[in-house]
């Protein structure tokens, strides 16, 4: 019966902060290899290695000029809130030259 089973949640394991710490943590300090630890979480090795990398420039010893986890999100933010402007410019825009057909009239 369909109803008879508990919703999932659609928040993957692995997406959470929490998860990547943890899995880089344990990268750093276990004898596997990084691909080894990777397999054991179920995810991939590449992935692992992004995640190792972004931490070590959030600590501040990343490559000069590399983005730190909070400046991506800030960055994200203000993409979006340019494109939401940008289309409140379109908008305007139309709106204005409406009014101005209107007024030739």
């Amino acid at each position: 019966m369909r109803g008879s089973r508990p919703a999932r949640s659609r928040v993957q394991p692995w997406s959470t902060a929490e998860f990547k710490r943890d899995a880089v943590a344990l990268a750093l300090s276990s004898d596997k290899t990084v691909t080894e630890v990777a397999r054991d979480l179920g995810v991939s090795p590449e992935g692992l290695r992004g995640w190792a990398k972004q931490a070590k420039v959030d600590r501040g010893e990343g490559l000069a000029g590399a983005l730190t986890s909070a400046e991506r999100e800030e960055l994200a933010q203000l993409r979006r809130k340019v494109r939401e402007l940008d289309k409140t410019v379109d908008i305007l825009g139309i709106a204005t030259a409406f009014f101005e057909q209107d007024k030739m009239r």
